[in-house]
């Protein structure tokens, strides 16, 4: 007989693999597709570039024809640091809650659907559920473009895709874009004595922040037009700063990494092209005073895509109704909503669970939050059948 679990017993299940982004999820991958396998359901493994992490995805019912996308990543932040009151890879029931890491980040909802797997078979789907699990959603949201760029080639373009992020099932129609970048400043070292003869790049960085959080005051300013988002702007700032080897000596690097998490309607290279601007026109010729060999770098090394509101959308239609909800909210973090948007895929994010309980210590999700989410994903069944 093939394996059946609650979505409760499945979670704890998958959070007993530590897959911390910095690690491997191979063995959790290998799980999961034994788990579909013994169900007579074939999955496709899709692996990153160095081989020791991979996304999988699979199709339940006719695979000739557009489905819906359920999508989660089973990546999980770090715990170090965190005073968590039992080990953070053992999932522990308590008080009507599941403890424990990645219980509602999202590996709830993952667990939830593969628990369903039983449930889908027997429905009789007309149109096929699709199952998208993904790697590195914490890092840089990349680990599930390989199966996003199949879509309309190798398989045909699905209806629809719900990411099951956590929103206490509310339906998402919209979230702030994410980019990160990094800043290089290169001057030139000299004993700190006689500073005129070196370019100090941490002085410089200093000014770029400054200058960085001048921009973030005016974002502040302009506000959201909409009277969705919270906060009600768009938000940059520097996150980390490195430079220096000794109090003696000229700086002679600087770097800065920050970030922007823009509103829908904010140009991605808005915070950026002012950055470099600033860089080249007000701190570079300081600089080059003293080191005409000076430079300043910025790259992007994060892009997350906003997700934009679509009013009447298929995904947003057909997640009201199974979550029983009237209206569509906004967030202000990231998914991995705005790569299947940005395929042509009609896109929503819907999934149990708060984010106020991701990524802090004794991360839990409520059982009701599970009981809701399986409600939900058996109406899709459901509607699916006819």
């Amino acid at each position: 007989m093939p394996p059946r679990y609650t979505p409760v017993e499945l979670t704890a299940k998958l959070v007993s693999f530590d897959t911390i982004s910095s690690g491997s999820n191979l063995a959790l991958i290998d799980f999961i597709s034994d788990y579909l396998s013994a169900h007579g359901v074939p999955s496709i493994r899709l692996p990153n570039a160095q081989g020791d992490k991979a996304a999988l995805f699979a199709t339940i019912g006719p695979a000739d024809r557009p489905g819906i996308v359920l999508s989660g990543h089973v990546d999980v932040v770090p715990v170090e640091g965190q005073a968590w009151s039992s080990p953070p890879f053992e999932a522990r029931l308590a008080d009507g809650r599941l403890y424990g890491r990645g219980t509602c980040d999202m590996k709830g909802f993952v667990a939830t659907a593969l628990a369903l797997v039983p449930d889908f078979l027997a429905a009789g789907l007309k149109a096929p559920i699709h199952l998208a699990i993904s790697y590195d959603e914490e890092i840089n949201c990349l680990g599930s473009l390989d199966m996003i760029h199949r879509f309309g080639k190798e398989m045909p373009l699905p209806r629809a895709c719900i990411v099951g992020e956590p929103t206490l099932m509310e339906v998402v129609d919209a979230q702030k874009s994410l980019s990160g970048y990094v800043t290089v400043v290169t001057g030139r070292p000299a004993h700190s004595a006689m500073p005129a003869l070196g370019a100090n790049a941490l002085h410089a960085a200093a000014r770029i922040i400054a200058h960085l959080d001048e921009i973030a005051d005016e974002l502040m300013a302009a506000g959201d037009a909409s009277g969705r988002f919270d906060p009600a702007y768009s938000t940059a700032q520097a996150g980390l700063l490195t430079a220096g080897k000794a109090i003696n000596i000229v700086p002679d690097e600087a770097r800065i990494v920050w970030e922007c998490r823009g509103l829908p309607s904010l140009p991605v290279d808005f915070v950026p092209d002012r950055i470099r601007a600033f860089s080249e026109e007000v701190v570079l010729p300081r600089l080059r005073q003293n080191a005409p060999e000076a430079s300043i770098t910025t790259v992007r090394d994060v892009s997350v895509p906003p997700l934009a509101p679509d009013p009447g959308s298929l995904a947003e239609t057909l997640a009201l109704r199974l979550a029983g909800r009237n209206r569509t909210q906004a967030v202000s973090y990231g998914t991995e909503a705005g790569h299947f948007q940005l395929a042509g895929i009609p896109t929503v994010i819907c999934g149990p669970g708060s984010i106020k309980q991701a990524h802090g210590a004794d991360e839990w999700m409520a059982l009701s939050e599970f009981e809701a989410c399986a409600g939900f994903l058996r109406r899709l069944a459901q509607t699916l059948n006819h």
